[in-house]
């Protein structure tokens, strides 16, 4: 075989499994949320947008990823910043933190659901410290607020170690050297991490922001859960276009409306965290 065709022999593979499970289905998708029976029309877009749920499900959903993954990008921070700085048990603790990432999105809302719910553990433990005389409706619509809370602490929990493995794999590739050059200088732990970790981090943060988000404006399982039909979000609103309302023009639409915001917001946080020409960290 000829050594210059070995590189497209070796990517062929994943090339035939992106054209037969991405772009094959996306040439579907756009047909069914452009095409109608006059031809080409933007009718399922302003179906979708003049939905009266549409500006709740949008809301809901950006004020959930706002929300959540700062939180998550802290939390994934500082878990990193400890597991790497650990000289015994680093793989152990390494391991517990992981542990949500072999759980699929509907098991974790369940998980939730029996910490909120009225026969669950919240109630029972204030029930045992004698904090309330009856079991508490948490998730109902009456506390909007509750409901959205646990939610967001549903999916910190679940999908924090997605972040934590990209920037511990990060911190692991960068030289001691460097950390050991700042301590000489005189910079304090928090300079050290400020002005040598973050910098030469932001490929890993990149990566995982942008997997992150994306992955945010897709929840739906969690939200089914916990939050049912008093949390629309976007993705839950694709879900009732195609299987209750067997609208699948309308769901193919807002799908490419996620899509585009994905987009969006990616190439916001490619250009923010953007990598100089030449980094290899």
């Amino acid at each position: 075989m000829n050594p210059r065709l070995i590189p497209y022999v070796l990517i062929l593979p994943v090339t035939l499994f992106l054209f037969a499970f991405f772009l094959y289905p996306f040439v579907l998708v756009s047909q069914q949320a452009f095409i109608s029976d006059n031809g080409f029309s933007l009718e399922n877009f302003r179906d979708v947008v003049d939905h009266w749920k549409f500006p709740i499900s949008l809301q809901n959903t950006l004020l959930l990823a706002a929300a959540v993954v700062p939180v998550q990008l802290a939390l994934a921070l500082l878990m990193a910043t400890m597991v790497n700085r650990m000289q015994r048990g680093r793989s152990l603790i390494l391991y517990v933190w992981t542990i949500p990432l072999g759980i699929s999105d509907l098991a974790a809302g369940i998980i939730w659901l029996a910490i909120f719910e009225q026969s669950g553990f919240l109630n029972s433990m204030m029930s045992g410290l004698g904090l309330v005389d009856r079991p508490v409706t948490f998730l109902s619509y009456q506390s909007p607020l509750i409901v959205f809370i646990a939610i967001a602490l549903a999916e910190i929990w679940r999908a924090t170690a997605i972040m934590l493995v990209i920037l511990v794999a990060g911190i692991g590739l960068i030289p001691k050297e460097y950390h050991e050059a700042a301590e000489v200088f005189g910079a304090s732990r928090w300079k050290r991490f400020l002005w040598v970790t973050l910098p030469l981090l932001r490929p890993s943060l990149q990566t995982a922001l942008i997997l992150r988000v994306v992955l945010a404006f897709e929840v739906f399982a969690v939200v089914a859960a916990l939050g049912g039909s008093l949390f629309p979000v976007l993705m839950g609103e694709i879900y009732a276009y195609q299987f209750d309302l067997l609208n699948s023009g309308a769901a193919a639409a807002l799908a490419l409306f996620v899509l585009a915001i994905s987009i969006g917001f990616t190439l916001v946080i490619l250009r923010v965290l953007r990598v100089p020409k030449g980094a290899t960290i």
